[in-house]
């Protein structure tokens, strides 16, 4: 079977060794997007999170899909204490499409300002 590794210039070039996403199959895999180098890198947890969504709804326009086909996402958080808050925004942005979802805690992310970030796979 054949992979598509895809690099959206919207979202600047990755830095390290991976791309924004992968295509397997019918299947679209994002790496982990946060929101550095946009106006929400600073911001709190929730616009971070709209700021992540921006661009998944971006590379799902690029694939010809939609958030609406959003199967799964991975939320890595560093702190708990906004998850109230955040339930809320993601329950916004998902409407009738909730996805399966995993929420971990880590310790830090590679930018001490980035408070979430988020890896999403959809159906194509």
């Amino acid at each position: 079977m054949t992979f598509i590794r895809i690099n959206y210039p919207e979202l600047g070039l990755p830095v390290g060794p991976y791309t924004h996403a992968v295509i397997h199959g019918e299947t679209l895999y994002t790496s982990g997007l946060t929101a550095f180098g946009t106006a929400a890198q600073t911001g709190t947890i929730c616009e971070q999170a709209i700021a992540i969504f921006e661009q998944l709804k971006l590379i799902a326009d690029k694939q010809s899909t939609s958030l609406a086909i959003l199967i799964k996402v991975t939320i890595f958080v560093t702190d708990f204490s906004d998850m109230a808050e955040l339930r809320g925004v993601l329950t916004g942005l998902y409407g009738d499409h909730v996805p399966a979802s995993s929420l971990i805690k880590i310790e830090a992310l590679f930018a001490s300002e980035l408070k979430i970030e988020i890896e999403a796979v959809f159906a194509l």
